[in-house]
């Protein structure tokens, strides 16, 4: 674990702050008038999903948090917990409470490989990626002249996620998802 001056506390880097981890979300230095500089962040809790915002000083530093990566696969959601399981190791199951990874869970579909963030030998948060394919299970016809709407329609995806999309998709075609922003980016494949 590194030692992170105020101005090395970066967008992506995990910290210890009052002993517990953090993402930092968000990080500008910038100096008030004849004051010293002062570095105003947005941190993430890695186990509560909590955003606080934290200013650190000149003067102030803080350890990098000692976070490991784990390969994971998706299992299932169930009674308010989703679970997972390690690459390799199937026995080695763990869950995470919905409300906790919903945002991100609502993209994958039952064996979709994630990434864990380990936090003294537990898992904290799971990283999934940026882009996913999954394929359109329900989706009202498109009437032709119907761009009164701006010429998108409400589908459903067989993880059970629903995006708003252009008039002409249809069941069974294979979308792009943005996870970040859950948006449809392109059609990959044509039913």
């Amino acid at each position: 674990m590194a030692e992170l001056s105020y101005n090395d506390i970066t967008i992506k880097k995990v910290i210890e702050y009052e002993g517990q981890p953090y993402k930092v979300l968000s990080s500008r230095v910038f100096r008030m008038q004849q004051r010293k500089p002062v570095n105003q962040t947005k941190l993430q809790h890695l186990v509560t999903g909590k955003v606080v915002e934290i200013s650190f000083h000149q003067n102030e530093s803080v350890q990098e948090a000692d976070i490991e990566t784990m390969d994971a696969t998706y299992l299932y959601t169930n009674r308010g917990e989703s679970w997972f399981s390690e690459v390799g190791n199937p026995k080695n199951r763990f869950s995470f409470p919905e409300d906790a990874v919903h945002e991100k869970v609502q993209w994958l579909i039952p064996n979709a490989e994630v990434e864990v963030m380990v936090y003294k030998e537990k898992p904290v948060m799971i990283d999934i990626p940026i882009k996913v394919d999954l394929k359109v299970t329900e989706a009202p016809p498109a009437v032709k002249g119907d761009t009164a709407t701006g010429g998108t329609k409400q589908v459903t995806l067989e993880s059970g996620a629903t995006v708003n999309t252009p008039l002409f998709i249809n069941p069974g075609d294979i979308l792009r998802i943005n996870t970040e922003e859950g948006v449809y980016v392109e059609r990959v494949e044509k039913a």
